[in-house]
């Protein structure tokens, strides 16, 4: 059985910050990539708001570039999921796809979160052409258009009140007849005046062509079917953190979120870490989590050393 020093699971911008300031530590950082290599940030385009790129970055060579830097440093990375683990005794024993075994003398938890989807196959074949999961992200590249927010919870009325800062319209399709936001949110959103309410509405089909999304076909409850024209369809129903395999052992918050110690990185499990979206329900950038990948690396090296 391999016995690994300094365990990484996650290819994303925590993961391979953390195999980063690993390596440049002495640590011998082992990294798994997982099911997407380069993480959630690789269903986007070009990335404008991380430091450094003044003119932008296509998040896929962001990607790479951090990649390249981790393994020029050091770090062994690795395809491959973790698809059982052990966390009750150190050295945390994990399986990889399902038949390698290896025992890790601490474990970064860097897995992501996953963005809910409605589920359309025109959402997934418009998904980086108009179709995003993160107005933050993305909202800049409609500045003075209009655009769409699936949801009626706080995450989706914030995506529109920031949303409505840049476009000339917003449409938030709601289900119900009701938002299930905070009544602040609530109020912020209602006196917003270039953001309307379709309430009653599901998406039947995201529409677009050879260039992206074009506009959205919406069905109310009593079978009205129309369609509204909108350069971007935003999806804000919601996040899956990926911390079901190791929720047995390591402590997590109602929504799945591994729950942290304080500002560190440290779980409840001595000499497990968590770094990124996984324990982030919050501010979910790249730049955040690869600060959360730094702490995770420094707090591992602190824990092995002592």
């Amino acid at each position: 059985m391999e016995k690994i020093r300094c365990l990484i699971i996650g290819g994303g911008p925590a993961g391979y910050t953390a195999a980063i300031y690993a390596s440049r530590a002495a640590l011998s950082p082992v990294l798994y990539e997982g099911l997407q290599p380069g993480g959630q940030l690789t269903t986007t385009t070009v990335v404008e708001n991380f430091p450094g790129y003044p003119g932008g970055v296509d998040a896929n060579a962001l990607m790479t570039d951090m990649r390249e830097q981790a393994v020029r440093l050091g770090a062994d990375i690795r395809r491959g999921a973790v698809t059982a683990a052990d966390l009750s005794s150190r050295p945390f024993k994990l399986t990889i796809d399902g038949s390698t075994e290896i025992e890790a003398e601490c474990l970064i938890i860097a897995t992501g979160a996953t963005a809910r989807y409605l589920g359309l196959p025109s959402e997934i074949k418009f998904r980086g052409l108009g179709v995003s999961a993160c107005a933050t992200c993305d909202g800049f590249f409609y500045r003075k258009k209009d655009v769409a927010v699936v949801g009626g919870g706080d995450t989706a009325c914030e995506e529109a009140s920031y949303l409505a800062g840049l476009c000339r319209k917003v449409y938030m399709i709601v289900r119900r007849d009701a938002l299930r936001a905070s009544v602040a949110m609530q109020e912020r959103v209602k006196n917003t005046p270039n953001i309307e309410i379709l309430w009653n509405c599901n998406t039947r089909e995201v529409l677009g062509d050879a260039n992206g999304v074009t506009g959205a076909r919406l069905e109310r409850k009593d079978g009205e079917v129309f369609d509204i024209a909108v350069d971007g369809f935003f999806l804000a129903i919601g996040h899956t953190p990926q911390s079901a395999l190791f929720a047995p052992w390591v402590k997590t918050d109602e929504a799945g979120y591994i729950v942290t110690d304080g500002r560190s990185s440290a779980t409840n499990v001595e000499g497990v870490f968590a770094a990124g979206d996984v324990q982030d329900p919050h501010y979910r950038q790249a730049i955040t989590a690869a600060a959360s990948g730094c702490r995770a690396a420094l707090d591992a090296e602190k824990f092995l050393k002592r």
